[in-house]
């Protein structure tokens, strides 16, 4: 089968529009979390949140456009924009039908559709735009990356909540091993709006605290809960031997395994074989042929939430066992992102393996982290690692993992 190799990466995140403006922020530790700006959060018992600042490129988006997609659709634009100019792809070059794209997006155009829903009731039928038939759907994103690039071949979407950005890269990958040239994979959410916050304000573990330092801390117990984040990647995969013939300018990695599971009740997971996290991370790994030894970093799905994180520890050590593989949740600056957040994961690996630097988490000392958890803090750690496992767990019962090697 054909390696799928990562080529191309495009990244709208609240702490950096920009892969390099990204994976700076990264580095120093710039969080974006704080009090929500973009609505009047009074009332809401959720306000703390991070949100992607608007950007030169997003100034310049097609104003023409602008009435037919939510804003979140627009950044994925933008970073599938991005991640082909990355990857030294022109896709008016190619063949429409050898192209093909995943941008799972759980949420789709929420806000979009809150607005229209706000027009219905207010005003009347007659103001609500035909848009609203597709701009809030969860397949919007890949089908307007598709539109925009011309891209006939493969399309899809894997709704698995948080897993969805790494389950969609096993798509691509798929997708690319039974001959497709060239595939946009990732995932970008959102529920930054006052009906996406009202439902937030229900969910299990989310943060009521009003302090940023106190909030979406992984694998601590003084952490007040997670904090909703936005944006997301969009990552151009294409097969090994294609790259090289084009000579393409970047070789970020490889995805070399992909396991997936559903566990009912991942907050009661005690690492044993019943976890569903563990069941995926073991399955990426067979599929990768690689043992656990192998592995150089673990960017975590991390929380922030303890029973999840308690769950999350304990499959670290029914992985590993003693061995202390280090540890890395850079999502603490971003917040929870949904799909978003699995694929901007994936990015910061792969430029783990490119740099030799695992990001840290700002602002926690070593001693309030959970002992089993070899977590990197305070600053980025500098080491050589020529493999990541990417573990992702969704609302539900969803559970992904992804194995990169360098290329």
């Amino acid at each position: 089968m054909s390696d799928a190799l990562i080529t191309g990466i495009g990244v709208a995140a609240p702490n950096g529009v920009g892969l390099e403006n990204y994976w700076a922020a990264t580095l120093k530790g710039a969080s974006a979390v704080r009090p929500a700006t973009r609505f009047d959060t009074a009332g809401h018992p959720v306000v703390l949140a991070a949100e992607v600042p608007e950007s030169e490129a997003e100034a310049a988006f097609p104003r023409r456009l602008h009435p037919q997609t939510d804003r979140l659709t627009r950044l994925a634009l933008l970073s599938s924009d991005e991640a082909l100019a990355d990857a030294g792809i022109d896709p008016a070059a190619l063949d429409g039908y050898a192209m093909g794209t995943a941008v799972t997006g759980v949420t789709g155009g929420l806000e979009f559709g809150q607005r229209q829903l706000q027009l219905q009731w207010g005003t009347g039928w007659e103001s609500v735009s035909p848009y609203m038939s597709f701009a809030w759907y969860y397949a919007v994103h890949t089908g307007q990356v598709s539109i925009r690039h011309g891209m006939r071949g493969p399309g899809g979407v894997v709704v698995s909540e948080q897993a969805g950005g790494l389950d969609s890269l096993a798509f691509a990958r798929r997708r690319v091993r039974t001959g497709t040239a060239v595939m946009t994979a990732g995932g970008f959410d959102s529920m930054l709006c006052p009906y996406g916050m009202s439902v937030l304000s229900v969910a299990d573990g989310v943060s009521r605290d009003g302090d940023p330092a106190r909030a979406g801390l992984p694998f601590c117990a003084a952490s007040t809960g997670f904090v909703p984040g936005e944006g997301g990647a969009v990552l151009v995969v294409e097969p090994g031997a294609g790259a090289a013939e084009r000579g393409a300018p970047h070789r970020y990695g490889l995805i070399a395994g992909h396991g997936a599971a559903f566990d009912p009740d991942p907050a009661g997971s005690d690492g044993s074989s019943r976890s569903g996290l563990l069941r995926a991370a073991r399955a990426a790994l067979r599929d990768a042929g690689m043992t656990p030894d192998d592995i150089g970093v673990v960017f975590a799905d991390g929380v922030g939430s303890g029973p999840l994180d308690r769950a999350e520890a304990a499959v670290l050590t029914g992985l590993f066992g003693s061995r202390r593989v280090p540890v890395s949740a850079p999502k603490a600056l971003v917040g929870r992102m949904l799909s978003g957040g699995s694929a901007l994961d994936v990015v910061a690996a792969l430029l783990t393996l490119r740099d030799g630097l695992i990001p840290a988490v700002p602002g926690v000392r070593r001693e309030d982290v959970d002992p089993r958890v070899e977590l990197v803090v305070g600053e980025p750690r500098a080491e050589r690692v020529d493999s990541a496992l990417v573990l992702a767990r969704g609302h539900g019962g969803f559970a992904s993992a992804l194995v990169l090697t360098r290329a």
